[in-house]
C-alpha cells in the first residue's frame, strides 16, 4: 500500500509546438472509495491553430495486453474500458461546472485563449498499473492506463493523428486506510490416513497493512500431534492479479519467500517468527508481474493492494 503524501506539485504540461498546451495541477488521482478525485485542467489554444474548429479534451482508460509491435492487420491488443469526451470551446451550456481554483487562476493569468476542462472518473475503474515486460520486450508495456488527449477538429468524428494531438497520462491510485483493520490469523488443521492424530498449524501477522518496503513479521505456530515429523517450514508472499478480459483469470506470483530446515517432532509444539520483505528489486525478471502504474520511465513499486467499496460492482 501506498502512506499518504501531501505534496504540492508543479503544474503539469504538454505542448503541441506551442499551438496547444494541457495543464494539470497532478497527474495522480485519488480513489477515496466513495469518490475519486475530478481531473480539472485547462488547454490553451493558439486561435491561429485553432481557425474555425472546435477543442475536444478525451479521458481514456485502456487496458493493453499484447506490445504495441504485434498490433498489425488491423488487429489492436488494446480494449479501451472507458471513454469520455468534453468540449472544451466553444463550451456547451449543459456541461458546464463551477471552475476549481486551480482553473481559475490558471485561466487568469493565461487569458481569453485558455479553456477549462473536466472529467469524473468512474469509481469502478481498476487503479493504473503496469505488467511487467520481460528483459527482452521492446514497446510499452502490458497494463491499465489513463490518458488526457487534447485536440482540434470540426467534429469529434474525424480521425485525429497522434502527432496532430496532446497526450498527457494521468494514475488513478489508492492510498492505505487511515484507520488499520483486525490483525490477521489463519489456522488449519491437517490429518493423516490411518491415523486420528493430526497436525495443527496457525499463522498471524503482527498488523495488517504494510507499506512498499516494510518487513511483515509472520508468527508461525505447529502443534504436532501426529506421528510425523515436520522437516521444513516454508513461507512465502504471493501477488494475486484478477484480470479479465474475455474471462476472468485469476495469476500469482510468489515475490518473497522464506524456507527453513526447522523440525517439528512427533508430539511436540512450534512456535516462530519469520521476517519477508517482497521489494521489486528481487523481483525484476518475472514478467507479467503487476506494478503500481509508472510515468515515463519512473521506478515503480510491486502493485498495491486493490480496495473497494462492497456496494460497488466490478
Amino acid at each position: 500500500c501506498s502512506p499518504v503524501n501531501i505534496l504540492f506539485p508543479p503544474i503539469c504540461t504538454h505542448t503541441l509546438l506551442h499551438l496547444v498546451t494541457v495543464y494539470l495541477g497532478k497527474r495522480d488521482f485519488v480513489d477515496h472509495l466513495d469518490q475519486v478525485d475530478p481531473v480539472d485542467g485547462v488547454i490553451l489554444v493558439d486561435p491561429e491553430y485553432l481557425k474555425e474548429r472546435k477543442v475536444f479534451v478525451t479521458l481514456t482508460c485502456a487496458f493493453r495486453y499484447g506490445r504495441e509491435d504485434l498490433d498489425v492487420l488491423g488487429l489492436s491488443f488494446r480494449k479501451d474500458l472507458y471513454i469520455s469526451t468534453f468540449q472544451a470551446f466553444p463550451p456547451i451550456a449543459e456541461e458546464y461546472k463551477a471552475n476549481s481554483r486551480l482553473q481559475e487562476r490558471l485561466l487568469k493569468k493565461l487569458g481569453q485563449q485558455a479553456h477549462p476542462f473536466y472529467f469524473t472518473i468512474p469509481q469502478n475503474l481498476p487503479c493504473s498499473v503496469t505488467l511487467q515486460p520481460g528483459p527482452e520486450d521492446t514497446g510499452k508495456a502490458c497494463g491499465v492506463d489513463f490518458e488526457i488527449r487534447a485536440f482540434c477538429a470540426k467534429s469529434i468524428e474525424e480521425k485525429i493523428h497522434k502527432r496532430n494531438s496532446v497526450r498527457l497520462v494521468i494514475r488513478k491510485v489508492q492510498y492505505a486506510p487511515e484507520k488499520p483493520g483486525p490483525q490477521p490469523m489463519v489456522e488449519t488443521t491437517r490429518s493423516f490416513l490411518m491415523s486420528d492424530r493430526s497436525l495443527h498449524l496457525e499463522a498471524s501477522l503482527d498488523k495488517e497493512l504494510y507499506y512498499h518496503g516494510e518487513p511483515i513479521s509472520v508468527n508461525v505456530h505447529v502443534t504436532n500431534n501426529s506421528t510425523k515429523t515436520v522437516k521444513r517450514v516454508k513461507i512465502s508472499v504471493r501477488q494475486y492479479a484478477d484480470i479479465c478480459l474475455f474471462s476472468t483469470a485469476q495469476y500469482k506470483c510468489s515475490v518473497a519467500q522464506v524456507e527453513a530446515d526447522d523440525q517439528v517432532s512427533s508430539s511436540s509444539t512450534f512456535c516462530k517468527v519469520y521476517t519477508l520483505t517482497p521489494t521489486l528489486d528481487k523481483n525484476r525478471e518475472k514478467r507479467g508481474l503487476a506494478l503500481d502504474g509508472k510515468l515515463k520511465h519512473e521506478d515503480t513499486n510491486l502493485a498495491s493492494s486493490t480496495m473497494y467499496d462492497d456496494s460497488q460492482t466490478l
